[in-house]
């Protein structure tokens, strides 16, 4: 029996983009391409007719746009996981996109496999930023949140090593690059994610990220 392909629906205004993403992902084995939308509100139609396991959601679409579309998809917690793409690093909408229960981020100039890569990561259940960009976008981001409130010493049952591996998932580093860190292995980082999730009632990592900023537990170009 072979293995299910993840379904996926491409959201973007421009035709060419929606056309070329939705070609890239259907050369992959594994992936199903069953719909695609032209905004916010065809995506969350698709969606409602075809259930797929991951939206490619552009932001800036008319009507209702990919920010909108993210919130009404993921609003109970059994809609597919999202996957932001935009033209630019630095979207002034992405952080709301997050924030709205979007799952990942990319910006459209990705590679193809890297794109395959992301796909298959947030359909897994993982949470995915461009590399280049987690801090640089989160901090930009964060800067408009309040600065009056007083740091905490840790956010709600999370222990002194998961508040550790929390603040360094904020400034983006990876699971390997957080084990080098505090010395211990890539497994270890993952429990110790998988325990600060269910603590805090997240779920994903993105989510994580957004959490550690607005709760200030990490506060815009400090470093700990």
């Amino acid at each position: 029996m072979s293995p299910a392909r993840t379904r996926i629906v491409v959201a973007d205004d421009h035709e060419v983009v929606r056309a070329g993403f939705a070609g890239l992902l259907g050369t992959q084995p594994d992936f199903t391409v069953v719909g695609v939308a032209r905004d916010g509100a065809e995506a969350v139609r698709v969606c409602a007719e075809h259930g797929p396991d991951v939206v490619l959601m552009d932001v800036r679409m008319p009507g209702m746009d990919g920010i909108q579309a993210t919130a009404r998809l993921t609003a109970d917690g059994d809609g597919p996981r999202v996957l932001i793409l935009t033209t630019f690093d630095l979207d002034e909408h992405v952080y709301d996109a997050l924030a709205a229960g979007a799952s990942g981020f990319l910006l459209k100039d990705v590679t193809a496999e890297r794109l395959f890569d992301a796909v298959r990561v947030v359909a897994a259940g993982e949470a995915l930023l461009a590399p280049t960009v987690t801090r640089r976008l989160i901090e930009e981001f964060a800067r408009h949140l309040p600065r009056s409130r007083p740091l905490p010493e840790g956010l709600p049952g999370l222990t002194p090593r998961e508040t550790e591996v929390l603040k360094l998932v904020a400034r983006g580093l990876s699971n390997p690059e957080i084990g080098a860190r505090l010395h211990v292995g890539e497994e270890t980082v993952k429990t110790h994610m998988s325990r600060i999730l269910a603590k805090l009632g997240l779920r994903d990592r993105t989510q994580a990220v957004v959490a550690a900023y607005e709760s200030g537990l990490v506060v815009p170009g400090t470093e700990d």
